[in-house]
Formats: structure tokens, C-alpha cells, sequence
């Protein structure tokens, strides 16, 4: 009789682990956001020193704002370096615009 309340356990926490597993899936189709490819691009162009010397939160955030048009110099970013970090990052937002078609490029 005691095998039968393991049992019992073992099958309500297979089938809660079944659910919950549903759930997730479920939920990361609906909830799933599309982030800018360049945003990534940009940000492997960048120093990664999530030091937040430039203002923002990190190097993603300064990606983020750099290829939205929202940060206007490259050189907000004060552990970056001109020919490794500054000029690659201006020529790659200058040669990719966004899907429709706007470039926003950063000065130096």
C-alpha cells in the first residue's frame, strides 16, 4: 500500500512538470520578441565593458540606442577606441538600414 502513494507522487509531479513545461512553451511563441539583428552586430563591435561610462545600462543598451538613432556619437563610449570600435561600427550602421530603409549613423 505504501508503493501506491509513491506512485501516486511520482505521477502528479510528472504530470505538473508536463504542464508547467506546456506553459513555457506556450508562452515564449506568444510572448517572443523580435530584436533588430544589427542591434547584436553592433554591440559585438563595442569594447563590452558594461561599464556605463557612456550613460546607458551597458554595451547592449548603447547597441540598442546607437542603431535607433537615439545615441548620435559613437564616442559616447569612453573605452572604445577609434580604428577597433569607433570606425567599424560607423561603417556597418552606414552600409545596413533599418527595414525601411533609414540610416542612422553615428559621428564620431
Amino acid at each position: 500500500m505504501d508503493y501506491l502513494y509513491i506512485l501516486y507522487g511520482l505521477l502528479i509531479l510528472a504530470g505538473l512538470g508536463l504542464l508547467f513545461g506546456v506553459v513555457l512553451v506556450l508562452a515564449e511563441k506568444f510572448f517572443h520578441v523580435e530584436e533588430d539583428p544589427r542591434i547584436a552586430a553592433v554591440e559585438k563591435m563595442l569594447p563590452n565593458a558594461n561599464c556605463g561610462a557612456c550613460g546607458f545600462a551597458g554595451c547592449h543598451a548603447m547597441a540598442e540606442a546607437l542603431v535607433t538613432g537615439e545615441c548620435k556619437k559613437v564616442s559616447t563610449c569612453k573605452v572604445g577606441k577609434k580604428e577597433k570600435n569607433y570606425d567599424p561600427i560607423i561603417a556597418y550602421l552606414a552600409e545596413h538600414p533599418d527595414k525601411d530603409g533609414n540610416k542612422h549613423v553615428p559621428t564620431l
